[in-house]
Parts: C-alpha cells; sequence; structure tokens
C-alpha cells in the first residue's frame, strides 16, 4: 500500500480524499492556489505546496507543477479526485514517466470514454444501446443544421470532450442550432480545450439515470446499481439518489451487464460511471441509452456509499496499489435509500445567478464528514451528512465552481431519507452570498418528486417562471407568526434592560400584530401562554436576543426557523421558503395602513450586469437598434456564459463596458434611449 499520495484538487472532493487517505494510514499532500490559501483541505493534510495564481489554468490545470509537487514530498501516487485533470490523458501518461502512480482508470480507458463520439461507437461494438444522432466531426454551423434536421428536432449539441453539464444546448429549431452551435464549441474549447461538437437526438420525457462502475487490474469488474440524476438545471445535476424509484430489478441488472461489458471492452479498473438516458415514456423500462461514461469518481458518489456502505475512495486507492476486489458481484445489496442535494452558491430568486464572495456564516447541519462513520456505513450522523471544503469566514470564489457542500441523507425509505433532508436544511445557515438551500428544500416537499416521477426537464417544467419560494400552508404561516410574536417579546424585553434606560416600569408590550404577506394574525402572551386571534396555540421554544436559529415545537411537529431582524419586523425562513413578518405592537398596528409605499425605479432602458464575471462579447454599438429579446452580452461567470438581452425594442444610448472587462454584481454595460 502507498505511504503517501498527493491530491490533485480541492474544496470538498480534496477533503473526502484526504479523510479515507487517514483512515487508511496512509500520509496525504495538498496542492493549493492563492484563493485557496488558508482552505481547509490544505489545513487538513500532512503537507501542502502552493502551485502557483488562482486561475485555474495557471495553477491546477498545469501537470507539470503537480509532479514537481510529488517528486518534493515523495507522494508516489495521485488521486485527481473530478474535474481539472482526473480524465486529462497527458496528465496520466506524464505520472507513469515518472514512475508516479495514476489513482484511476488506465490510459486508453480515459482516451477512449473522454472522446464523446469515439466512445459511442466503442459503445455500439460492445452491444449497448446508443441514442440515436450523427457520430462524426462536424464542419460547420450550416453542417449542423442539415445534420439537425436529418435527426429531427429536438437535438441535443454536445462538446465532444465536456462534462459536468457544460458545452450542451438544446435545440427545439433552426434558429435554436445557429444561436447555440458557436457558443457550444467556444465553452468545449475555453473549458475543456476542444472545439469538436456532436449532435444527437433528445429523447422526450428523459430520466437520466447512471450506473457505478468498479474494476480492479485483475479483471473484476463490478456494477453497484445506480443513481437517479434527473433533476438538473441547465444539465446540471442539482439532486441525486440511490436507488431510482423508477428502476426495477429487471431494469438494474441489464443497465448494470451492459455498463460492465462497455467497461470490459477498454480495459477497464478503479471507480467509474455509465451515464444512461431513459424513455420515461417507456412504462417497460427498455429504452435506456449510453450517453457518456466519466472515468473518475463522480460528484454523487456519496449516495452509493450510503446504500452499499462501499468507501469509494478507498476502493480506488487499492485498485490502484494493486489488490483484488474484495467483493463479488452477489455481495453487491441496496440498504435504504440516499438522497444528495448540492448546496450551491446561487441565487434562485434571481434566475440562479452566481453569487460569490465571503461566507460571513457557515453552519452545517452537521460537522463534516468524518472517519469515525466507519461503522454506520459512511451515512452520517443518524442518517445526516456534509461533505464540504468551505469554513466560516472563507471566500467562494470567481474561479471555481459555485459548490458550497454536499447534503447527503440515508433513511430506510426514500420519504424517510427526504424528510430528513427537508429537517436538515432548514438547519443548514449560510450568510454572506446566495445559496440553493430554499429551491432544494423546494423540490424535496414537492409532490411530484414524492411521486418519483421524475425528468430531466422538472425544474423547468415545476418552475417555468422561476422560484418565489416554496408554496406555504396557512397553518405554517400561522406558526411563523406566533414565533414572530414570541422573538418580538423577547426582543422588548431585552431592549428595557439595556443599561436601565429605559426603566424596569416598561413592560413589552403583550399584544402584537403580525402582517406575513395578506395573512394577518394577533399574537397575544397570557401568563406566559401563547395565543393566536383569540385560541390557545402550542408553542413551545426558547429564544436568546441573537439567536439566529430558533428550534420549536409547535404541537408534535419540530420547527427550525432561520431568523433575521429587519426594521419593522423580521425574516423568517423555513420549509423552502423566506417569510418576511411585520411586526408591530397590537395598540399601534392601524398606523401600518397609512404608511406610504416606496416605488421602485423602472431600470428596463439599462443592461445591468446580473453577478461578477468577465464582459467576453458585446454585440452592439452606441446608436444601433435593437429589437425586445435580441442578444446584446455574454458574460461570464464560474466557467458557463450567460446571454444577456434586450428587455424591450429601443436605441443603444451610451455603451460603458467593452469585452475584456471584469465587471461587477450591477454594473451598467449599456443605457438605451
Amino acid at each position: 500500500m502507498f505511504k503517501k499520495i498527493l491530491i490533485a484538487n480541492r474544496g470538498e472532493i480534496a477533503c473526502r480524499i484526504i479523510k479515507t487517505a487517514r483512515r487508511m494510514g496512509i500520509a496525504t499532500v495538498a496542492v493549493y492556489s492563492d484563493a485557496d490559501a488558508r482552505a481547509p483541505f490544505v489545513q487538513m493534510a500532512d503537507e501542502a505546496l502552493h502551485i502557483g495564481p488562482s486561475p485555474a489554468a495557471q495553477s491546477y490545470l498545469i501537470a507539470d507543477k503537480i509532479i514537481a509537487a510529488c517528486k518534493a514530498t515523495g507522494a508516489e501516487a495521485v488521486h485527481p479526485g473530478y474535474g481539472f485533470l482526473s480524465e486529462r490523458t497527458s496528465f496520466a501518461e506524464a505520472l507513469a514517466k515518472e514512475n508516479i502512480v495514476f489513482i484511476g482508470p488506465p490510459v486508453n480507458a480515459i482516451a477512449a470514454m473522454g472522446d464523446k463520439i469515439e466512445s459511442k461507437k466503442l459503445a455500439m461494438k460492445a452491444g449497448v444501446n446508443v441514442v440515436p444522432g450523427f457520430v462524426g466531426e462536424i464542419d460547420d454551423t450550416e453542417h449542423a443544421v442539415r445534420i439537425s434536421e436529418e435527426i429531427g428536432y429536438p437535438v441535443m449539441m454536445k462538446a465532444s470532450a465536456g462534462g459536468g453539464g457544460k458545452g450542451m444546448r438544446l435545440a427545439y429549431n433552426e434558429q435554436d442550432v445557429r444561436e447555440g452551435f458557436e457558443a457550444t464549441k467556444r465553452e468545449g474549447l475555453n473549458s475543456f480545450g476542444d472545439d469538436r461538437v456532436f449532435i444527437e437526438k433528445f429523447i422526450l420525457n428523459p430520466r437520466h439515470i447512471e450506473i457505478q462502475i468498479l474494476g480492479d487490474q485483475h479483471g473484476n469488474i463490478l456494477y453497484l446499481n445506480e443513481r437517479e440524476c434527473s433533476i438538473q438545471r441547465r444539465h446540471q445535476k442539482v439532486v441525486e439518489e440511490a436507488p431510482s424509484p423508477f428502476v426495477t430489478p429487471k431494469m438494474r441488472k441489464a443497465m448494470g451487464e451492459q455498463c460492465v461489458a462497455l467497461s470490459r471492452a477498454v480495459g477497464y479498473y478503479s471507480a467509474g460511471t455509465v451515464e444512461l438516458i431513459v424513455s420515461g415514456a417507456d412504462p417497460s423500462g427498455e429504452s435506456f441509452y449510453f450517453l457518456e461514461m466519466n472515468t473518475r469518481l463522480q460528484v454523487e458518489h456519496p449516495v452509493t456509499e450510503c446504500i452499499t456502505g462501499i468507501d469509494l475512495v478507498e476502493q480506488m486507492i487499492r485498485v490502484a496499489a494493486g489488490e483484488k476486489l474484495a467483493m463479488t458481484q452477489d455481495d453487491i445489496k441496496i440498504d435504504g435509500w440516499a438522497i444528495e442535494n448540492r448546496v450551491y452558491a446561487e441565487d434562485p430568486y434571481r434566475g440562479f445567478l452566481p453569487s460569490t464572495g465571503r461566507l460571513t456564516r457557515y453552519r452545517p447541519p452537521v460537522a463534516g464528514w468524518t472517519e469515525d462513520e466507519e461503522a454506520n456505513g459512511r451515512r452520517g450522523v443518524e442518517g445526516v451528512r456534509v461533505d464540504d471544503g468551505v469554513y466560516d469566514g472563507g471566500e467562494v470564489s470567481m474561479f471555481y465552481d459555485p459548490m458550497i457542500a454536499k447534503l447527503i441523507t440515508w433513511g430506510k425509505t426514500r420519504d424517510e431519507a427526504a424528510d430528513l433532508q427537508i429537517a436538515a436544511l432548514d438547519r443548514f445557515e449560510i450568510e454572506g452570498l446566495g445559496h440553493n438551500i430554499d429551491f432544494v428544500s423546494a423540490i424535496m416537499q414537492h409532490p411530484r418528486f414524492r411521486s418519483g416521477e421524475l425528468t430531466t426537464g422538472f425544474i423547468a417544467e415545476e418552475y417555468p417562471d422561476g422560484f418565489h419560494g416554496a408554496a406555504s400552508t396557512p397553518d405554517l404561516v400561522k406558526s411563523l407568526a406566533a414565533i414572530a410574536g414570541f422573538v418580538a417579546t423577547a426582543e422588548a424585553d431585552r431592549a428595557r434592560h439595556v443599561d436601565g434606560q429605559l426603566g424596569d416600569t416598561l413592560d413589552p408590550p403583550a399584544r402584537w400584530q403580525v402582517k406575513i404577506g395578506d395573512a394577518v394574525h394577533d399574537i397575544e402572551m397570557i401568563d406566559g401562554d401563547m395565543h393566536v386571534d383569540g385560541e390557545h396555540f402550542d408553542l413551545s421554544m426558547e429564544y436568546d436576543p441573537g439567536d439566529r436559529l430558533i428550534e420549536a415545537e409547535v404541537g408534535d411537529e419540530e420547527l427550525a426557523v432561520k431568523v433575521s431582524k429587519m426594521r419593522t419586523g423580521f425574516k423568517l425562513t423555513t420549509r423552502g421558503a423566506t417569510h418576511i413578518a411585520r411586526v408591530l405592537p397590537g395598540h399601534i398596528a392601524h398606523l401600518a395602513d397609512h404608511m406610504i409605499e416606496k416605488i421602485a425605479p423602472d431600470l428596463s432602458r439599462f443592461l445591468i450586469c446580473p453577478m461578477p464575471g468577465l464582459l467576453t462579447t458585446l454585440h452592439v454599438n452606441a446608436g444601433d437598434a435593437v429589437e425586445a429579446g435580441q442578444p446584446l452580452a455574454v458574460v461570464e461567470a464560474m466557467k458557463m456564459e450567460n446571454i444577456l438581452r434586450a428587455e424591450k425594442s429601443g436605441t443603444v444610448k451610451i455603451v460603458n463596458a467593452k469585452a475584456g472587462d471584469s465587471l461587477a454584481v450591477d454594473a451598467v454595460i449599456l443605457e438605451m434611449e
């Protein structure tokens, strides 16, 4: 076994690998950029070496720097995690030349599966079902249009070397192809150094299901069941679960055996994932097709670990060291259900715009997963596990992807795992930047999610007008009103004791009026008991002024509520929604009806940058006439291109920025007449 390994990655996956290596008695080396100098993974590793500036292209993506770090520290092997150099054949080859072990699959398998065009050809030869499409290189946009028309719309355009949801465009017509083909090429070139694109038929009512593969260097290859990854936004997975609510035992066996056959055809070993697109319109479950193979560890690997009890990182290390797998296919079982939600630095209330900045407060519901959970099948504390790589006061940088953490829950049933997600998300405290906690909590509660009727179009179909918070029941609003009244009483009681300046004779108001949305409730404390609208209300809670998280019991139900003060009340967040509670003493509540409403200014004639990013393209100049919906500019943020369009027709008056400028959020790019 190795004595020392180097992790050629950062963030939560670097922390994840270090934890398993430590449990195995293996020393670890971290490499880090300027932006990650104080990151948790750097502190956790036994050794850490600085390898360059913040941009990945100047640090984590330079193989020579990784190899130099191995030589300097005596690391015998490298675990690449996912992303960065994990599927770069030149990196694996360079390591081999220096007699450094690559903890991953053989180079020929990476090469074969990393090229989507070639991998599709290999899949066909191995007897794997493939999606109808054009397998070959596409010359230009006109060629792409002809191919798309021959296949039949809708079609999906994909960067050949793509992954992680990048370099993909869905086209419903010729105009979509003309607008998206060049953008797909650019994203492929910028993210993967390869601008080749292929086009295939888009499967209706598609489900995204993947099979976890594990093989050793002695010819043993197993499939570790499936994961359902259908809930995606912009082709980026948001929710993953294992097993799938759609897959039958017969279907699981057919999928698994085809994926093993493909893996065997390329001599695969280590952990890998074969991604499949499944037609949800086929009740037989037999319409599944090869999508791609990821020759690395997946972001969503924890859900497989939870239901199988197998540490995939440990197995990768053991396989790389030449050990045989200690289990057979018959040993692979399904125990319970696991769900993973990706907690991203993005604002779902503002169209999921990336949100970078400092985490002024970071409190996960449980401490990050530790090796002492080995006896609990890597399921976390009481079924809750957090894989993260950030810290309180740290920064989520514009240089890398927007993931803050992964929240994984395990239960005996799917509903139990989902309920644990809701409870844990309510207790997840993140301040300082936008995040998607409300959004993923809303998904966990959604009737369609609960029914298991999932497709990759779930988010677009269920939130066509954007996300505005999870739906709330009148009972929940009533509970929040009671909590707001309790907090207001506690705050008022504190205020009268501040240096005694208010005098002990000024008792806090006993009655409050709380307005949440259109609902108005009268709250009264009588001899320490809560009354809402004249009736006794069963509320049990404690609150100290300054608390940000309240643990309350409403009747027999537990309710965790995040609270922050506002000028006229409180902001209360729970169950996937943020509620503004206006709280006034009962005797002056009528004055609120006479307050003047502030009207927001009209900003429709300005093109405002919605996120921090790089202005890569400006399509217009001063004096140009534009039509509503016309592309005006392209801003790149967190490795994704965002097209900004005109809200209305008009003429450009002033242009305030140029291509190549780094823009702050709310920067005015141009102004219309």
